[in-house]
């Protein structure tokens, strides 16, 4: 979930290069190998440093299979920008694995399994703001009952490009997170059964904010194909997901850099 999140995050952030840009004629592709560092997951202060790779083809009816998103559809006209997707959630383990988000800290929280998830994404430029919103729907898991309910994300967010010229482009966006009740129970609840085999008391959670922050993105380009991008995220913690005994830092800090080749 972790690593995903990056990726998102900055992919979100490009809208603010693109908005402006129609559909492609010819199909496109693009490829992303870079590294990132995060929270080992949302509350942690632990870390992990982990690769990331990713990429993107989009035909130029604007069908695009994305290694962050999935399997969607989008539009970029000169104002609006939109998208459908179907793809797969975050997942996070109760012990260290380097390629996964999660801890040995939570032993005996159960593991939460990705499963498929639809979403939508939406962006407007509003003369050089960006208005943004993202909604995710991960699908219900049968088999795991602690873990596995259906549950809804929403992203917002106001964004800006700060600088243009000679040294690349720096983007900005202020985000603000929030879940229904059962997302905020499976990322930071704790059940009865949970706390009987963790080291964790119970807390049930319920729907509301679960962070507010911004992401800065600095994307310089190297060659016609190669762009380099770093990109810092902060976000904290609100209240419903910040008083969970499993969070140890409310102030959670993301950092990645990524060279992507288009062609």
């Amino acid at each position: 979930m972790r690593s995903r999140n990056l990726c998102l995050s900055l992919t979100s952030l490009c809208l603010l290069a693109s908005a402006e840009r129609a559909l492609a004629e010819d199909w496109q592709y693009s490829l992303k190998a870079g590294v990132g560092n995060a929270p080992r997951y949302s509350g942690s202060d632990e870390r992990m440093t982990a690769p990331l790779l990713g990429g993107k083809i989009v035909s130029p009816w604007g069908i695009f299979l994305d290694s962050s998103k999935g399997l969607g559809w989008g539009y970029e006209g000169n104002a609006l920008s939109f998208s459908t997707y179907v793809g797969v959630s975050g997942s996070r383990k109760d012990k260290n694995e380097s390629m996964h988000a999660g801890s040995k800290r939570l032993k005996g929280m159960g593991e939460i399994k990705a499963r498929g998830q639809v979403g939508v994404n939406a962006s407007y430029n509003l003369g050089g703001v960006i208005v943004g919103a993202t909604l995710e729907h991960a699908l219900k898991d049968d088999d795991h009952k602690e873990n596995g309910k259906a549950f809804t994300h929403v992203e917002l967010s106001l964004g800006t490009n700060l600088y243009e010229g000679n040294y690349g482009s720096i983007d900005a966006s202020l985000t603000s997170h929030f879940g229904d009740r059962n997302y905020l129970q499976t990322w930071y609840g704790v059940t009865t059964g949970q706390a009987a085999q963790s080291r964790f008391k119970e807390y049930k959670a319920g729907a509301g904010n679960i962070s507010n922050g911004m992401n800065l993105v600095w994307s310089l380009p190297i060659s016609e194909h190669t762009q380099f991008s770093t990109l810092l995220d902060v976000q904290y913690l609100a209240d419903e997901a910040g008083k969970s005994p499993i969070v140890e830092r409310r102030l959670q800090t993301s950092v990645m850099g990524m060279v992507e080749y288009t062609f």
